[in-house]
Parts: C-alpha cells; sequence; structure tokens
C-alpha cells in the first residue's frame, strides 16, 4: 500500500503540474496539438507565462522519469511491484518521460523566440549528472535487489538526460540507442530476481549469500547483465554509451567520466551480488543496523511453490532480452534507423512540415552511431572498473580503503538514506 499510494499521489502530482502547464498554453494560443502550439508561438518572446508553461508541463514529464529530485517514488514502486510491472517501469515508462520533455521542448519551444537552448542546456545537463551520481551511490548501497536495479535505473536516467539535453542529432541518436539496449538488460535482471524471489522468498543479497548455486543458468545470466549494464562491447548498452560519451564529450571534456563511473559502479553492484548470491564468494557479508536500511527478507513468492522446477519461460524471457541487447549492438541497420530517426527529431521544421502533410528533408547530417576505438576503449574501462569495485566489495574489507568507505557511508550515504524515508509527506514536499 505504501508504494502503491507514493507511486500515485507523486505522478498524480506531476500530472496536474503538466495540466497547468498545458491550461496557460491554451490560454496562450488556443490550440493543443504540438505543432500548431509550436507555430503560434514562433511569434511570441519567451515571456514569464511561456516560461511558466514550459516549467510546469516539463515537471510532469521529470517526475515519471525519475529525474532526481523528482525519483523518490521509483525505487519504493519498484520494491514491491510484481516482476513484470517492475521491466515495463524500468524499460519503458521512465524513458518516455524524457521522450515527452525533449517531444515538447523541440516542437513547442525551440522556436526562434522560444526557450533559450544554452540555459535548457546547462539545467537538464547539470540534473543529469546529479541524477546519474545520486543513483549509482544509492544503487551500490542497496541489498535489496529490486531496489539496487530501481536506483541503477535512476542512474542510468541521468546519463539519458545529459545526451538529450545535448540538444544534437548525435546526441539524441546515442541515447535512443542506449534506452533500447537498456530496457532489455533491466528488464532481463528483473526478470532473474523474480527467479530467485520464486525460489527463495527473498531478493536480500545478504539473505541469498550461497543460495543461488542450484541455479546456474538464472546466475550467468544475471551476471552477464551486470556486465551489459557496466558497458561491456558488443552489447547494445556499450554502443549507446560510447555514442552518448563522444557526443557529451564535444560540450564538456569531463562528462565521459560520469559516464564511465555510473555505469561502472551500477554494473560493480550487479557483479557483486551475482557473485555472493550465485557463487557463494567471499565472506559472509557483515550485518549493519543503522535503521535506514531495506533488507529485501521474507518477501512473498509471486508464483508458487518453491520446490517445482523453474519453468522454462521464466529463463528464457531474460535471455531472449539479453540476445535482443546484443543485436542492438551488432546490427548497423538498426543503429542507421534510429540515426534517421534521431535527426527527424531534432528538425523542428522537418516535423512540422510532416504533421502538415509536407514533405522536408532534415537540414542536420546524419549522426554517426557506429563503433569507435575511444568508444570501445571507454566501455572496457567501465566493464574493468565494475568488475574491480565487485572484488573490493567482496575481498576487501580489510584493506586500507575499507576505512575511508565507512566515512564515506556515514557522511554521504547515511544522508542520502535518509533523505530516501519512504513518508510520502517527505517526497510530496
Amino acid at each position: 500500500m505504501q508504494g502503491a499510494l507514493i507511486f500515485g499521489v507523486v505522478n498524480s502530482l506531476g500530472a496536474y503540474c503538466t495540466l497547468l502547464g498545458i491550461g496557460l498554453l491554451y490560454a496562450r494560443t488556443g490550440e493543443l496539438g504540438l505543432a500548431q502550439i509550436g507555430l503560434k508561438l514562433a511569434g511570441h518572446h519567451a515571456d514569464s507565462l511561456l516560461t511558466a508553461a514550459f516549467v510546469l508541463v516539463i515537471t510532469g514529464l521529470l517526475v515519471k522519469a525519475a529525474v532526481v529530485p523528482f525519483h523518490f517514488w521509483l525505487p519504493d514502486a519498484h520494491a514491491v511491484a510484481p516482476t513484470p510491472v517492475c521491466m515495463l517501469l524500468s524499460g519503458v515508462m521512465v524513458e518516455l518521460g524524457l521522450y515527452g520533455a525533449l517531444r515538447i521542448y523541440w516542437v513547442v519551444f525551440s522556436g526562434p523566440h522560444g526557450i533559450a537552448a544554452p540555459h535548457l542546456r546547462a539545467t537538464f545537463v547539470a540534473a543529469g549528472v546529479l541524477t546519474a551520481l545520486l543513483g549509482a551511490v544509492m544503487c551500490w548501497q542497496q541489498r535489496h535487489l529490486k531496489r539496487m536495479l530501481a536506483f541503477s535505473t535512476v542512474g542510468h536516467v541521468g546519463l539519458f538526460l545529459i545526451g538529450m539535453a545535448l540538444l544534437t542529432p548525435e546526441g539524441t541518436a546515442g541515447v535512443a540507442l542506449y534506452v533500447a539496449a537498456h530496457a532489455g538488460v533491466k528488464a532481463a535482471l528483473f526478470a532473474t530476481a523474480g527467479v530467485l524471489l520464486d525460489r527463495h522468498g527473498s531478493v536480500d543479497e545478504h539473505g541469498l549469500y550461497g543460495r543461488g548455486r542450484d541455479l546456474p543458468l538464472a546466475g550467468a545470466l544475471f551476471g552477464l547483465g551486470g556486465l551489459a549494464l557496466a558497458g561491456l562491447p558488443p552489447f547494445g548498452t556499450a554502443l549507446g554509451k560510447a555514442v552518448t560519451e563522444h557526443a557529451a564529450g564535444d560540450r564538456l571534456l569531463w562528462l565521459p567520466v560520469v559516464f564511465v563511473l555510473v555505469s561502472a559502479a551500477t554494473g560493480g553492484a550487479v557483479l557483486r551480488a551475482c557473485a555472493r548470491i550465485f557463487a557463494g564468494a567471499g565472506p559472509r557479508p557483515q550485518e549493519h543496523h543503522d535503521g535506514t536500511e531495506t533488507t529485501g527478507t521474507g518477501e512473498e513468492p509471486e508464483i508458487r511453490d518453491p520446490q517445482r522446477r523453474i519453468p522454462i519461460p521464466m529463463l528464457a524471457v531474460p535471455a531472449t532480452l539479453l540476445c535482443a541487447s546484443l543485436a542492438a549492438g551488432l546490427l548497423t541497420g538498426f543503429g542507421s534507423a534510429l540515426a534517421h530517426a534521431a535527426r527527424q527529431f531534432t528538425d523542428r521544421t522537418a516535423y512540422t512540415a510532416a504533421v502538415f502533410g509536407h514533405a522536408v528533408t532534415p537540414s542536420a547530417p546524419l549522426p554517426d552511431v557506429g563503433w569507435s576505438v575511444e568508444g570501445v576503449l571507454l566501455a572496457l574501462a567501465s566493464t574493468a572498473l565494475a568488475a574491480l569495485f565487485a572484488a573490493a566489495a567482496i575481498w576487501g574489507t580489510g584493506l586500507p580503503w575499507h576505512g575511508v568507505g565507512r566515512a564515506v557511508r556515514r557522511r554521504v550515504v547515511l544522508p542520502l538514506r535518509r533523505l530516501h524515508s519512504g513518508h510520502l509527506g517527505d517526497y510530496v514536499t
């Protein structure tokens, strides 16, 4: 009930914001179609009313996209939602929030007198970096597998937002490829976590220590999903990350570092859990009782008797999803189609002409979405760093940096955990 109420109330408030913004746009233009509103606003300067309308409309969509600070509903909803619903929330819903925000900007507010692109780029890139880093830190700190994957989604939403906020065809094409591949990988990971929940009635990394040895195929899929999440070539997640990194690096040289660190932290968290659960690697994790940690023990299995053999579809589905993500990185035609779509998406004139039945060729050059040496090296670096993070977490408890980790947990992570209180009033505020 708590997860459902938080999901319903927070997303409803976001929808009210969007509705208020739509009302302001309708009062100004008398139109509701995106292209028609954009044409009417082309002759208006961006005054306070248009700025307020833009902020209100975009806020509702950023709530759905779980962009910080509108993300609080997502981990609580994922922790209690059935596995197929989690697959849809992480693989479809949050990405559609970003799609809607950028679609409305390009068609409605990017005209000659619209919202200035430099201001929008700076604001959204900053929000993307904050979302990516917070999601990565919180993902690493989770032992509840579904909450871990939920915060991983928050982290990757931040990366998606950075790419789309560049307002370039290359950044948009990279994000489109990244989103498609990430959806398959994340859905596969949730499906595998559902297998553990069904077999053992738990999604607690610590409580499941070594208990997944009887599920070798599920363990292989979970580990492969963690590597794909970290950006292992030739998965589509690696290609999408590489293209987006290149576009981001052309704007700000340090942005690729954010992509590498966030991918490594989220992928490393999955690899750490995989090694402990399915291989019993390292010493048994120590318990920390700080009053803010969600464990995931005592969960109700979603389907049936744990003694029954795991049905083939429960393993065939994540395997198929991972294969689809792999195909996204290998099939050049897929990337080419997304490149054409991204060029059309970021060309306001071409889109508006298409709405009114006129064929206009986009003026921007077709973005390059192929593999590059730089992209492969950064992908391998993030994958290696993810494996290093996982190994350090499992076997490095007695090494010098463990004390530093405790200090960071006390001064940074604990306040962040308390911020995610689970109280509806806090999240609404």
